[in-house]
């Protein structure tokens, strides 16, 4: 990667920025039962207004509930069968995933990534529209910790 630039540079003449395989960094927020890696941020490449990574799940995996507070994310499924489970009106849905496929997850929407399979990891890419990577990790998907707006009292499972 280059350095970035200074914020003098006018934005029609700053660099394009490769991130390669060697230079992603799992140094950044983390959920348990995933893995995640950054490979473009305002700080790896002066990204203002973009984040990019990926994340694994482990099969038989299920990561912890949470969300990106007003960052919105999409998610492209490269390997593996992820679920995404979530609330609707007070019930918990799920929606599958395979390869090729992409997920829309909205600002502030708790949820959970869980891989069933046995033997299959689930690898994901995803892109958020935040320059660095933000996650509140929850106690559950009923939990409302660090949503704006949102009734501070957790609901109960």
């Amino acid at each position: 990667m280059s350095t970035t630039p200074p914020e003098t540079t006018p934005f029609w003449r700053r660099p394009l920025v490769v991130s390669s395989r060697a230079e992603r960094c799992d140094d950044t927020l983390q959920t348990p039962g995933m893995r995640r890696f950054a490979a473009i941020s305002g700080g790896l490449t002066g990204s203002r207004g973009l984040w990019m990574g990926g994340n694994t799940v482990k099969a038989g995996e299920t990561s912890g509930a949470h969300h990106h507070g007003p960052a919105e994310s999409g998610i492209y499924i490269v390997s593996g069968h992820p679920t995404f489970s979530f609330l609707v009106d007070g019930d918990e849905v799920t929606v599958e995933a395979g390869p090729g496929d992409f997920v829309y997850v909205p600002a502030w929407v708790p949820h959970r990534e869980d891989n069933l399979s046995t033997d299959e990891d689930a690898v994901v890419v995803l892109a958020r529209t935040t320059p660095e990577e933000i996650v509140v990790n929850l106690d559950s998907l009923w939990a409302t910790d660090g949503i704006e707006g949102a009734d501070e009292a957790p609901r109960s499972a």
